[in-house]
């Protein structure tokens, strides 16, 4: 674990801590790497279906380079370049690309495609599927979708103990790649409570980065007495991010940008940790931090304490057309 002061000294002034891992995961970084290199390589428009990443921020940059999300097939024109956004689409969506024509560029994160995959091979071994998650997230959809008519979608042990299921000897579960460790475990440990013999996923379905950032979480909550959760209301895993915190006793904020900070937020804590979900750019860290100081939060540190790796190759799509170019 590595503490590193950014700028500041400690004379008594108000400490922000930083922690790391925070912001873009792997799978982020490539989904928008896909829709960049797509609009260089094949000129806008080019159309993306449903938020390329749970981020406002994001995807308003995006689309003023001349990207445009939609959340139907028939809104994108015969022929036109189609990117699936990284929370993946279910079987249905790409027989509609298929069949208007569309140039498809997947940039659905491997994690969730080995959800997918994972998916598939429970319903060919006639099992019924038990998804654990959020039935309207983009991610569930798509996953549910690969065998719609063999899967239930439960989100608390409360759905777990009502469940009704057809054959109890011949059952699976998996999970939504960004929810909470906590809750996720309570759920499962309930379906092997009610079910002994459910089959589950070879390892954990929870991403890395999930796991990471919820972990880092933790760790600053014995930290400081406030924390401010950069990312959008409809990123799972941000959200997830502000439940750890409350969990664990700290006060905690969901924020889209440095503007939606209130400063009676801020009364009575003297320290204050920062983080960001994993559709969160490092430049909307930046302005907070910058908002913070302005507020008397002068004294800045980074609380280091997961080394990320994680590279995710582009489709093959676009990597013949960088070659091509190059």
């Amino acid at each position: 674990m590595a503490l590193t002061q950014i700028h500041g000294t400690t004379n008594g002034a108000k400490t922000l801590v930083r922690v790391r891992p925070r912001g873009f995961c792997a799978g982020v970084v490539r989904a928008v790497d896909i829709v960049e290199l797509a609009l260089e390589a094949y000129g806008a428009p080019v159309y993306v279906h449903h938020e390329i990443v749970h981020n406002r921020y994001v995807v308003d940059q995006l689309r003023r380079r001349g990207a445009i999300f939609v959340e139907s097939i028939e809104e994108v024109p015969v022929g036109a370049v189609l990117v699936f956004s990284a929370h993946g689409v279910p079987p249905r969506v790409r027989d509609e690309a298929k069949e208007r024509q569309l140039r498809v560029i997947d940039a659905t994160c491997p994690l969730v495609t080995k959800v997918h995959l994972e998916a598939l091979k429970f319903a060919r071994e006639g099992r019924t599927l038990i998804l654990i998650g959020h039935k309207d997230h983009q991610e569930i959809v798509g996953t549910s979708g690969e065998a719609p008519e063999q899967t239930l979608v439960v989100g608390s042990v409360e759905e777990v103990d009502v469940l009704d299921v057809p054959d109890p000897e011949r059952l699976a579960f998996l999970t939504q790649t960004t929810l909470s460790l906590y809750d996720t475990q309570e759920i499962v440990a309930r379906l092997r409570e009610r079910f002994p013999s459910i089959a589950g996923p070879a390892s954990d379905d929870i991403c890395y980065a999930t796991q990471n950032r919820q972990e880092a979480v933790e760790a600053l909550t014995r930290e400081v007495g406030l924390i401010l959760v950069v990312g959008s209301a409809n990123s799972s895993n941000s959200n997830r991010l502000v439940e750890v915190a409350k969990r664990a006793g700290v006060a905690a904020r969901l924020i889209e940008d440095a503007n939606d900070i209130q400063p009676e937020w801020l009364e009575g804590h003297g320290d204050v940790g920062l983080t960001a979900g994993a559709s969160a750019p490092e430049v909307l860290v930046e302005q907070v931090s910058q908002r913070l100081a302005s507020l008397g939060y002068t004294n800045q540190r980074d609380l280091d304490l997961i080394r990320e790796d994680v590279r995710f190759t582009l489709p093959p799509e676009l990597t013949v057309r960088q070659g091509t170019a190059r």
